[in-house]
């Protein structure tokens, strides 16, 4: 896997088209009605794995303190569904949290995890801040891994 981490203003037209497509194959076709673009998109850092032959296979992205949490979140975490259950998203988020640990070093981490992953992102640190919640449908739990 290739990892590219960038800057929304040095994404360039491919790489946001590719990202914003594999968003919305998974947010917007697989779970339902969703608005992606949720303005934090331009005040985060952008991760992307490609494989050996260019096509995007996971994504997520790192929002500055300031924009949805004082601290900064990992969100909009998503493989290509041809691709699960095979390790990858443990991969990207791994990858994802190194990245926003260099970024953002001696800093807590917060996310808007779907309930269900609670384990999942248990693996990796994080701890439920407060009780489930609805967010487009789904049900969400926040989650903090401390600095």
């Amino acid at each position: 896997m290739h990892w590219t981490w960038l800057r929304f203003a040095d994404l360039g037209v491919d790489n946001l088209y590719d990202a914003l497509a594999l968003r919305s194959r998974v947010f917007v076709l697989e779970q339902g009605p969703f608005l992606d673009p949720d303005g934090c998109d331009r005040a985060s850092w952008h991760l992307l794995g490609r494989e050996a032959g260019g096509i995007l296979q996971a994504y997520l992205r790192v929002v500055d303190p300031g924009c949805k949490y004082v601290e900064p979140s990992i969100g909009r975490v998503v493989t290509a569904p041809e691709v699960r259950r095979r390790g990858l998203g443990r991969r990207l988020v791994a990858e994802g949290l190194a990245r926003c640990t260099a970024a953002h070093p001696g800093r807590a981490i917060r996310i808007s995890a779907q309930a269900r992953l609670e384990r999942f992102y248990g693996d990796f640190g994080f701890v439920r801040t407060g009780a489930d919640y609805p967010e487009d449908g789904i049900a969400h739990v926040q989650m903090l891994r401390p600095a």
